[in-house]
């Protein structure tokens, strides 16, 4: 009597190949995008969105697999005289016509591949070297923020908090003891849960005072940038900071406070005083946030197009801010029509650690002014962002 004999070996790293290549490709996606956060901070599509929605991040640097045809369809043997050493060129191909000079090329353009990111992750490629510097203890108790941690592994618990790994250990544990290695079934007594306690966080208080100018002057352009850096600047605190409080100021000639919401929508015209928004956020401070209280981080952003009588007045009171804050920032922004006397040179006689100068000339700039705002002073950037 003859039969037939099927053998068969089951490969699980089959069963995960699609997985780990979709892990193997985001993690590509994540680090193309790591190298373009320059471009990517910027992006229309970011700044626009309402903060919880998946994003598709355009990349230039990531390439995809395909066949690369030729182009000038010419014909091409793969051989020499015989004679022929390595590296030797045996023939080059005759440029294609069109792609320069004047006129409609013909030849291709680079493509670039658009990712799918959340806000969120994005926001911890942006900040994971970021803090609020020389952040300092006041005398006022601090703030106690709760956080979840999950510290223990229980047999009992909620569904969403199993720990696979753990059970599946158990489950394999239980076998081997009864002599049956492997994994046959899991009971409920393989069952673990992961088990989360509150923790109590302690933040020394801090307030951070937004200040934009919103005149005339400030084109679309400027306010897009500055907006953009204001952006990041809220999600990063809010993400990394629960109790920290910020404050949003506009101005044009005169000063005033105003909602978040009206901070990132509303513009104005007319001259510009930038001296108004100074006076205002000394005014806030000695009303409302007692220096011994609080750490207090200002930070003003504008074309630098100021009233030229009320620069003096601007640098004497950048220079009462320095004595009450830990740091402030004032960043400008080149525009088409940019002048060389502008406010920033008259800044450039304060001589004071805790005051940081960025210039802005185009959407780039806005990932390297983050850095160099919310970094220790002995690891920022040069005083120029170009």
């Amino acid at each position: 009597m003859s039969g037939k004999y099927i053998v068969s070996r089951e490969d699980w790293s089959l069963h995960r190949k699609g997985e780990l290549d979709r892990q193997r490709h985001r993690e590509k996606v994540k680090e193309a995008i790591k190298k373009n956060l320059a471009d990517v901070v910027s992006e229309e599509s970011i700044i626009m969105s309402d903060g919880d929605k998946v994003i598709r991040v355009p990349i230039r640097t990531l390439d995809e697999y395909h066949f690369r045809y030729d182009q000038g369809k010419q014909k091409h043997a793969g051989q020499g005289d015989g004679k022929s050493k390595v590296g030797d060129v045996l023939a080059q191909e005759p440029q294609a016509k069109g792609g320069s000079g004047k006129g409609a090329g013909e030849e291709p353009g680079v493509d670039y591949y658009e990712a799918e990111i959340t806000i969120d992750e994005l926001a911890e490629m942006i900040f994971e070297d970021l803090g609020l510097p020389d952040l300092k203890p006041k005398k006022k108790p601090e703030l106690v923020s709760n956080a979840v941690e999950f510290k223990d592994v229980r047999k009992k618990g909620i569904s969403s908090n199993i720990d696979r790994k753990r059970t599946i250990f158990e489950a394999i544990k239980r076998n081997a003891l009864k002599g049956k290695p492997g994994l046959a079934k899991i009971t409920p007594d393989d069952l673990r849960f992961k088990t989360w306690d509150l923790t109590q966080k302690q933040e020394s208080n801090a307030v951070v005072l937004a200040m934009m100018d919103t005149s005339g002057s400030m084109g679309p352009y400027e306010k897009y940038i500055a907006r953009s850096f204001f952006f990041w600047m809220v999600r990063f605190l809010r993400t990394r900071y629960q109790n920290v409080q910020i404050v949003f100021l506009a101005h044009h000639v005169e000063a005033k406070e105003t909602t978040e919401e009206e901070f990132f929508t509303k513009g104005a015209s007319g001259g510009t005083r930038c001296s108004s928004v100074y006076r205002l956020a000394l005014e806030i401070i000695e009303k409302r946030f007692n220096p011994q209280d609080y750490n207090i981080y200002a930070f003003h952003f504008s074309d630098g197009d100021n009233l030229a009588a009320d620069n003096e007045t601007c640098l004497r009171l950048v220079k009462e801010l320095l004595k009450v804050c830990n740091l402030v920032g004032y960043g400008e922004i080149e525009g088409p029509y940019y002048y060389t006397s502008t406010l920033r040179s008259t800044y450039k006689r304060i001589n004071d650690p805790k005051f940081i100068v960025v210039t802005i000339k185009d959407k780039t700039g806005v990932y390297p002014a983050l850095k160099k705002f919310f970094t220790p002073a002995g690891d920022r950037l040069p005083v120029n962002i170009q």
